[in-house]
């Protein structure tokens, strides 16, 4: 395969030799308004209206919307209530995880059919390597080619763009929506930010854009003019990352997407038991637990496991598929669930892990059309109490009584605790 590169020459002991460098080219991939897709798919008098998705009643939250909605103002997050006042003639529809999960399945595994390296960074979005193609087939070409495959073979909508590095590639998608594609030529990243909004960099959030509208930096270029060390003093250490991806700069690789990656927890007893009322407890305690890692870090999972291993140490685990979630009630009854499907009465328990792999990015918008407004409130508010005070400061009566004191493993790829 040819590779498009350029050299740098160094002496070394007396002999000049040239290093190739690879000039990147990354793709971000990104369905548009990919729930409301899913719903026209199924439903095509949909099209053309102002659509919203998120909970089952007025008193939801809005998870996403159409852009025929996002005319009137409506936006994610929004209580529904307040988006039907906007837009009176929308349609509300409740949210269908399944769904959802389906078709993000689908396009999945078209994009690993089609490249070598790609990550898939929430249920509707993905990073492509493409380092290398320009010479041997094209990386424009061959991402125009994906994008039609999957607009072909799913129905869905999804827009590109492509350039140098992530950050830049996620903002060039923002503009090329809805339905189409952009390049950001090599060397031209700088200038194609200049004139966007500051809020078109990924990090700068409601709070962060008040604070440097207030200094009167409204567009990229603005922050271009400033030094690094200018933007620190102003901003602290957020600064000088914020400066960097107004430059365009941003060398964070493409990470290999693997459906193993997972969290888990797990309890070894001190004597083995067949108390039921206590291992039920422990079992809603370590799904809860858990369940409040994956928010806490804006994951969702759509596979969950359990292990049981006996006093004979004869050990048995399970696994069920289910739609991306990171909602407490639903993960407590998969869990006893699976337990129950290997429980053994006639043997004591030593040992229960808990796991919940296949993780993406993009818990909070789920979390959206799962539950209604006041529900919504309350996980957020326990969610700050569990920050401030630990995992354990808010748990379910079912687990109080279980003095559960697991141990949560670090994120890990296949094989990995």
């Amino acid at each position: 395969m040819f590779l498009n590169f350029f050299f740098r020459s160094y002496l070394i002991y007396g002999v000049i030799v040239d290093i190739c460098i690879l000039k990147r080219s990354i793709v971000h991939m990104d369905l548009d308004s990919f729930f409301v897709s899913c719903e026209r798919m199924l439903d095509t008098s949909l099209n053309g209206k102002p659509v919203i998705i998120g909970g089952k009643t007025e008193r939801g939250v809005v998870a996403s919307c159409s852009y025929e909605a996002r005319a009137f103002g409506v936006h994610s997050a929004m209580p529904v209530r307040k988006a039907l006042t906007l837009c009176p003639d929308a349609i509300l529809i409740a949210g269908q995880s399944a769904t959802y999960s389906k078709y993000s399945k689908m396009v999945t595994d078209i994009i690993a059919e089609d490249v070598p390296l790609y990550e898939k960074s929430s249920i509707d979005e993905f990073y492509i390597d493409l380092s290398g193609m320009e010479q041997f087939f094209g990386s424009y070409k061959l991402s125009t080619e994906l994008r039609h495959r999957i607009m072909r073979e799913t129905g869905l909508p999804i827009s590109f763009g492509l350039s140098e590095n992530k950050t830049v590639s996620k903002i060039a998608t923002g503009e090329a929506k809805p339905n189409n594609q952009i390049k950001i030529e090599h060397g031209q990243e700088k200038a194609f930010l200049a004139p966007l909004s500051i809020k078109k960099i990924p990090m700068v959030g409601t709070k962060t854009f008040q604070v440097l509208s207030s200094q009167g930096i409204l567009k990229i270029e603005q922050l271009q003019q400033f030094s690094k060390d200018q933007m620190i003093q102003k901003f602290g250490k957020m600064g000088g990352v914020i400066w960097t991806k107004a430059q365009g700069i941003d060398n964070s690789p493409v990470k290999q997407y693997s459906t193993q990656k997972s969290i888990s927890t797990e309890r070894t007893f001190e004597k083995d038991t067949v108390d039921m009322v206590r291992i039920n407890g422990i079992l809603t305690a370590m799904a809860e637990s858990l369940a409040y890692q994956l928010r806490k870090k804006n994951l969702l999972t759509s596979c969950v496991s359990i292990k049981i291993r006996y006093s004979d140490f004869s050990t048995f685990s399970q696994q069920k598929t289910i739609p991306y979630t990171t909602n407490d009630q639903g993960l407590i009854g998969d869990i006893k669930e699976l337990f129950y499907r290997l429980y053994n009465p006639r043997l004591k328990i030593r040992l229960i892990e808990v796991r919940y792999s296949h993780l993406v990015s993009g818990g909070y918008q789920i979390n959206l059309f799962e539950d209604e407004e006041q529900t919504s409130q309350l996980y957020e508010a326990m969610d700050k109490m569990r920050e401030k005070f630990g995992a354990q400061a808010v748990v379910r009566a079912a687990g109080l009584n279980a003095t559960y004191r697991g141990r949560f493993s670090s994120f890990s790829g296949e094989g990995e605790k």
